[in-house]
């Protein structure tokens, strides 16, 4: 049942890469968190929703660019960011597809996910999924999944770091723990979510998108965004937090509730959380 999941999101991927370069513009609204919002995520949204409530297993869907959440019965719910970092189509970096299922209906905590996916669309189209333990990356041809890493664990010597938001817009905390290790890590920021984790589980680091002065509650969605990246790096042996606690041990109040997130290797996010 998760496997089909997993395959519909597989299946969905060549025609949202296709469909990117026609779908650039502005369609003129905003999600329920006030983005601008692409035509490509709209329609990517719309694409998702569609297949995924097809499924006997789904009963609920639920995305970062609509208000409310879709029914169609019993079933898990998935959440769904249908294009993280859709503002670099634009300039044609990086863009992924970020999911969440969960065992419960939402918003809920981060325990009860049961798995978690992103497609990454890069050179070439990957997705990386976390169900029963275990990280799995596959190359996705022609809405296949053929494995290409098993049973993925972080590095244990990491190499990278990437922050998000503007160093004026840091707090003193995080300022003083980003100094701390600047000299010992190369740096690595690419506008988006999963391309900055991907980087993260492929080579070793943290990757934080803090709490800011102007937003002390952080700018990512919990539900749809920090649940689901949670769930992979803790599954592939590192560590998340919200500066207090797992990510994972956040429950939501309202659908679209956002966090600060701090993910990567459990030396390095045990050490932001001793600050």
């Amino acid at each position: 049942m998760i496997e089909d999941i997993f395959n519909i999101i597989a299946k969905s991927a060549p025609s949202i890469r296709h469909e990117l370069s026609t779908r650039r513009g502005s369609s003129n609204t905003q999600n329920p968190t006030g983005d601008s919002q692409l035509a490509a995520d709209i329609w990517a949204d719309n694409l998702f929703a569609e297949k995924i409530l097809e499924l006997d297993s789904v009963g609920l869907y639920a995305s970062e660019e609509r208000e409310n959440v879709l029914t169609s019965g019993d079933g898990f719910s998935v959440a769904i960011d249908p294009l993280d970092g859709s503002s670099n189509l634009l300039s044609n970096n990086m863009i992924g597809t970020i999911v969440g299922v969960y065992d419960s209906i939402l918003p809920t905590s981060g325990r009860n996910l049961i798995a978690a996916a992103y497609v990454l669309y890069g050179p070439i189209t990957t997705m990386v999924t976390a169900y029963s333990g275990s990280v799995n990356e596959y190359v996705v041809d022609q809405g296949n999944l053929r494995p290409l890493r098993k049973g993925i664990t972080l590095p244990k010597k990491p190499q990278l770091y990437g922050f998000g938001g503007t160093e004026n817009d840091w707090t003193p905390k995080f300022k003083k723990y980003a100094e701390s290790i600047r000299n010992e890590f190369k740096p690595r920021y690419g506008g988006s979510l999963i391309s900055d984790v991907n980087q993260i589980l492929t080579y070793g680091g943290i990757f934080a998108y803090p709490a800011l002065i102007s937003s002390p509650t952080g700018k990512l969605r919990t539900l749809f965004e920090a649940h689901p990246v949670a769930y992979i790096i803790e599954t592939a042996g590192g560590l998340s937090s919200n500066g207090d606690v797992s990510l994972l041990d956040l429950s939501p109040e309202n659908l679209h509730d956002r966090t600060p997130l701090y993910v990567g290797n459990k030396t390095l996010i045990e050490e932001l959380s001793n600050l």
